[in-house]
């Protein structure tokens, strides 16, 4: 009998070959079914094996599942085959994964864990144990007990020590560190997070030089890792740095396309690559130059996929280019990331009209990477349409953000008071600054992030102040005031500045010009020194410039509005512009200086005649009312949502920040664009207005 069962398993080798999955799985279950009494280790690998081909190439995890749950049956008694038992305790762990059952997951990867304790001690024993204890993280982690998660990875970097694989050591400390700084992190957890990056630095130092360079997926974990922290700390100067690097990586990667090696043991021993069967999550229909491992066999996970990584360095190049008005490389980088992540979302089978309800259970966590991806990059070309006014461009994309939210409510929940914040912002930056404040309140109300919180109450009691009259400027006070009470209790320098900003125009309103410039002084340096960004200096300079001339310091407000104007052209940043040539006119007409009043008014009108014919074109569009609307979105629920709803908060968490294969689910990272969001509300007291 054990003749036919190699017959058979050479026929579906054939079959999987030739990309005929239905099949190579008959053939296989032909031996599970059969009348005929095969050995219990045949029917064994062959319910592994139809498992393997079942979640490389298809979604059927539950008929995965349900041969392996056999399979773990009759492995109980049999005293021996330890490779085969924890090949089906791995697989077995990451159907449940996919599926949503962590309970269970749990518990088959502790009677794992526990045969890996029992067994001799050798290198294969190890690297299980390496590979049980980061998918036990993973599951601790979606249930959110983030420090027996940690437990569990400093287990696995003990195995990995004592076999003397550096890989294996990296890949724990860095995932520790994902756990420290990207879930756990707060005021007292800080040191930990300094601890864990010092430790990824140190080990990665240890690593000879000709291993690191065939250990890319590490590479670009460690990096993005480093970049997110620089981002908390809002040490965007050295974050930089490791943008730099990473581009350069990612440009090296794609050239030597296809020669990728795999990670190796430097241990020969028994267990070699063909016993230790690499974990799949739904997720493997991908050539070897398409991944970017982050361990060795029998972990082989990725993070994210390649393209996804590729999209998110492109992203974290927009970011840090954004404020500083590299528009052109943004601009490219944006294509390039938005065509990455459409070809990947096509490939998943999410077409126009596919729907949320409409995808496969094991295809909702990479989805729901590939569209948050997208969300940010369609988010960071709004922000950048609209710096340079290209308003009917910044309707598209933020239609296009609504379109996909409604369709994947759940999956984009997250982007809904970024939507908002943007229909704010849109609605700011063509004069509807009642719709504007409305749409930040909003914003405010539905997100459970305390930054963007501050940050649209910042931005509405800016947009009040631009209405002007009393009821507005009260409203505005009213945002204000308890926030910059309690500013000095926030981490962030945007909140700070966005704070400052608006507190300063507060304090205009009440005439105390002289305190208000020593807010906006404090802003304008956070504004430069910390956070490089040109179009908030430009916006700081240019109220300054306006309380020089109010305080009559004729000199320094010609100095300081001649350099927002220069930064305001760079920018393209018409309304800026326009507000700076406006207090210029002031100053020379104060100065007795005709020439020039003259010269300059005439600039300002040429450049706001400009901006009207963009705003004319921007209202007679289809879309402006609708973006405009004092109306949240509206969202259709499908009579499977809730179902939907219990599958993203059990598996998911949706976002960019979850390893696949290392599997540590968690809230959104901090590089979100809107959180580096620029202040480009202020300006908008426009010209014609001042």
């Amino acid at each position: 009998m054990e003749a036919v069962a190699e017959g058979l398993w050479g026929l579906a080798d054939e079959f999987e070959k030739k990309g005929e999955i239905g099949k190579a799985v008959k053939c296989l279950e032909a031996i599970c079914q059969s009348h005929a009494s095969f050995l219990p280790i045949v029917e064994v690998k062959t319910r592994l094996r139809i498992a393997t081909i079942l979640l490389r190439h298809s979604h059927n995890v539950n008929h995965a599942k349900s041969h392996l749950e056999r399979s773990q049956l009759l492995l109980n008694s049999i005293p021996s085959c330890f490779d085969l038992k924890c090949r089906t305790y791995s697989l077995l762990s990451q159907c449940y994964h996919l599926v949503g059952a962590i309970p269970p997951q749990k518990q088959i990867l502790y009677k794992a864990l526990h045969l890996t304790s029992a067994a001799a001690p050798d290198v294969s024993a190890k690297l299980w144990c390496c590979n049980f204890n980061s998918q036990l993280a993973n599951a601790l982690i979606i249930e959110g007990d983030y420090q027996n998660s940690i437990s569990t990875l400093e287990s696995g970097y003990v195995s990995a020590t004592q076999i003397c694989y550096p890989e294996l050591q990296m890949f724990f400390v860095a995932s520790i560190l994902h756990v420290r700084l990207l879930m756990q992190w707060d005021d007292q957890t800080a040191n930990e997070v300094e601890r864990a990056l010092q430790r990824c630095n140190q080990v990665w130092e240890t690593m000879p030089s000709d291993r690191r360079a065939h250990c890319m997926g590490l590479l670009f974990y460690n990096e993005l890792l480093h970049i997110f922290y620089r981002l908390r700390v809002s040490d965007y100067k050295n974050a930089v740095k490791h943008v730099d690097k990473l581009d350069a990586a990612m440009r090296q990667d794609s050239k030597s396309r296809g020669q990728l090696t795999r990670f190796t043991t430097t241990t020969t021993t028994s267990a070699g690559n063909d016993s230790l069967e690499p974990t799949y999550f739904g997720n493997a229909k991908r050539a070897l130059q398409d991944k970017l491992f982050l361990a060795p066999p029998p972990i082989n996970g990725e993070w994210l996929p390649k393209s996804a990584v590729y999209a998110l360095v492109d992203l974290m190049i927009i970011i840090f280019g954004r404020p500083k008005g590299n528009f052109k490389e943004c601009d490219k980088r944006i294509q390039s990331g938005i065509h990455i992540i459409k070809e990947e979302l096509i490939r998943l089978g999410i077409t126009d009209d596919v729907r949320e309800v409409d995808l496969q259970h094991s295809a909702i966590w990479m989805a729901g990477v590939y569209l948050m991806l997208l969300m940010q990059f369609l988010e960071n070309k709004v922000a950048v349409e609209l710096t340079r006014s290209e308003f009917l461009e910044a309707q598209e994309a933020l239609m296009q953000m609504k379109n996909w939210f409604i369709r994947f409510p759940t999956i984009l929940q997250a982007c809904e008071s970024i939507i908002e914040m943007l229909r704010g912002q849109y609605s700011h930056s063509v004069g509807c600054y009642n719709e504007a404040a409305f749409h930040y309140v909003e914003a405010a109300k539905i997100t459970e992030s305390k930054s963007m919180q501050i940050m649209c109450q910042a931005y509405a009691a800016i947009s009040y102040f631009c209405i002007g009259d009393a009821e507005s400027s009260s409203q505005a006070l009213d945002l204000i005031g308890p926030v910059y009470r309690m500013k000095d209790s926030f981490v962030g320098v945007r909140e700070e500045a966005s704070i400052l900003f608006a507190y300063g125009l507060l304090l205009m309103k009440q005439q105390d010009l002289q305190e208000a410039r020593n807010r906006l002084a404090k802003g304008l340096q956070i504004a430069h020194v910390q956070m490089g960004n040109l179009q908030l200096v430009s916006q700081y300079l240019t109220i300054l410039g306006n309380l020089a001339l109010a305080l009559h310091d004729t000199g320094q407000a010609r100095e300081i509005l001649r350099s927002s104007l220069t930064l305001a052209k760079k920018l393209s940043d018409i309304p800026t512009q326009i507000w700076v040539l406006s207090v210029l006119t002031g100053l020379f007409q104060q100065l007795g200086e005709r020439g020039n009043q003259m010269e300059n008014d005439e600039y300002r009108r040429k450049k706001f005649d400009e901006l009207q014919s963009r705003l004319a074109d921007t209202r007679s569009s289809i879309y402006h009312i609708e973006l405009i609307d004092k109306v949240k979105l509206q969202v259709q629920q499908f009579h499977e949502i809730d179902m939907k709803r219990t599958i993203a908060d059990e598996s998911m968490r949706v976002n960019l920040d979850i390893p696949e294969s290392v599997g540590l689910s968690t809230p959104m990272p901090v590089p979100s664009s809107s959180r580096l969001a620029d202040l480009d509300t202020g300006r908008r007291v426009q010209g014609e207005r001042t």
